[in-house]
């Protein structure tokens, strides 16, 4: 009894401050989350305590897959998630379940890889330029593969890789590397929404855990997947990573905190609450130069959060990433959970999404610029990211230089030589954007059966 009520009296002293800002609606809350290295903001709130500190209990949930965390959020089981970053935009524009959901917090960048077979790899090896030390020359481009698949192709096999969801990073960035290096990803149509008429390579879903072992078994020749799926299949010693997302488009936006827009408007201080403990904990995990890091990677690697090895989450999440066993290089920011600013919801990042749907038929027709910025703006909300940041710097909890208090919503132009292709994007030109790749819709075009049109 006298250790219960330590607790209690720690737990009220903890709690009091905060609720003494913010008279908080709802204070007992429940968040998805898939096994993921980058659900950490959510983790470290709660082992650090900073849910508490805002007056909240919070219980975290794990989710089978992306489909059911979605749909857990929209049917109010889950009052917010760790998501996909298109989850929110694609069901607030009606594509899949419709929702209007928004985010005020953007959780994580980078942090993603994509992986091959052994054998895949082994015959991508000729192709691709090595270094004076004899390792592969890195960033490596999707033209090492090309021969591979017309190879496939040739004797009649289908080259099958593995995403994660149809609206999710993975599948874009996948068909992003691919597309750079000559090969189709296939299109999406409002009648057939497997997202592979006129595929070179032909793209599936599998939850992120079940990658390594859909690729041992041979269903899957390779797949992108955020950590620690990727290191896990060179622990296992069944696959090599090829490349990062890093790699692709430096520091590129990932996982967003999703809720329903109608949460943020019934709950708007639980919302601010949040977001505050979701800031210190991103803060914590890149103060000091990652110092933090080894603590959170223990976290995580418990059964109730991501639960893989520790030294498989270490190998990515602690400035370095592994591509062949023993390959082994500095990648300090494979992992960005603050610098950079990281957790501000950029309407230029929501617009990136929308372009690839729109490049790969998922939005069905041709949208203006401005359309683009509207959509960002209803599901991106900066402003609440803003004043939860604000009231931190009050407390003395965060450093006012460390937000973009100025910003109109939209990074600086990303330049050519920091995406894997060379083409610069701006988030305020949509449109010019997409009619600047060579391989995916543009202008007016539409898919008309297996056709593009128009």
């Amino acid at each position: 009894m006298k250790k219960l009520l330590l607790g209690l009296a720690a737990t009220t002293a903890l709690v009091s401050p905060a609720l003494a800002e913010l008279e908080l609606e709802k204070d007992e809350l429940t968040f998805g989350f898939i096994k993921l290295t980058d659900m950490a903001p959510l983790a470290v709130a709660y082992e650090n305590g900073y849910f508490l500190d805002e007056g909240l209990f919070v219980t975290l949930e794990a989710q089978a897959n992306w489909k059911v965390l979605l749909d857990g959020v929209i049917d109010g089981q889950l009052d917010g998630a760790h998501m996909l970053a298109g989850q929110p935009l694609a069901a607030t524009i009606g594509y899949g379940t419709e929702a209007h959901i928004v985010t005020p917090f953007s959780m994580d960048l980078n942090g993603n890889g994509i992986t091959v077979s052994n054998e895949i790899w082994e015959e991508m090896k000729p192709n691709i330029p090595v270094m004076e030390d004899g390792r592969p020359q890195h960033p490596i481009s999707a033209e090492a593969l090309a021969p591979v698949v017309e190879k496939y192709k040739s004797e009649g096999k289908p080259f099958n890789m593995g995403m994660v969801f149809p609206v999710s990073t993975h599948n874009y960035e996948l068909r992003y590397w691919l597309a750079a290096g000559g090969l189709h990803p296939g299109f999406y149509s409002p009648d057939n929404v497997t997202g592979q008429i006129g595929a070179d390579v032909f793209l599936s879903v599998t939850p992120p855990p079940q990658m390594p072992a859909t690729l041992e078994a041979g269903t899957i020749y390779g797949y992108c997947v955020g950590e620690p799926w990727n290191q896990q299949a060179v622990f296992k010693g069944i696959g090599v990573p090829v490349v990062t997302d890093y790699e692709l488009w430096k520091n590129n936006p990932e996982k967003v905190f999703g809720i329903t827009a109608e949460f943020a408007e019934e709950y708007p201080n639980t919302t601010l609450a949040v977001t505050k403990a979701l800031i210190r904990a991103a803060q914590w995990l890149d103060e000091n130069d990652n110092a933090n890091r080894p603590k959170a990677v223990e976290i995580l690697s418990r059964a109730e959060y991501v639960g893989a090895d520790y030294d498989v989450i270490a190998n990515s999440m602690t400035g370095t990433f592994e591509y062949e066993k023993g390959d082994k290089r500095e990648v300090p920011d494979f992992n960005v959970f603050f610098r950079y600013n990281a957790t501000y919801p950029f309407y230029s990042d929501a617009v990136w999404y929308l372009t690839q749907m729109r490049r790969w038929g998922q939005i069905a027709d041709a949208k203006p610029d401005s359309w683009y910025d509207d959509v960002a703006k209803s599901v991106y909300k900066p402003e609440i990211y803003l004043e939860a940041a604000r009231l931190l710097v009050d407390e003395g909890l965060a450093d006012e230089a460390d937000f973009p208090w100025d910003s109109d919503g939209y990074k600086a132009p990303t330049p050519a030589e920091d995406i894997i292709d060379g083409i610069a994007y701006d988030g305020r030109t949509p449109n010019a954007y997409l009619e600047s790749m060579s391989i995916g819709l543009k202008g007016e075009q539409k898919i008309v059966g297996s056709d593009v049109q128009g």
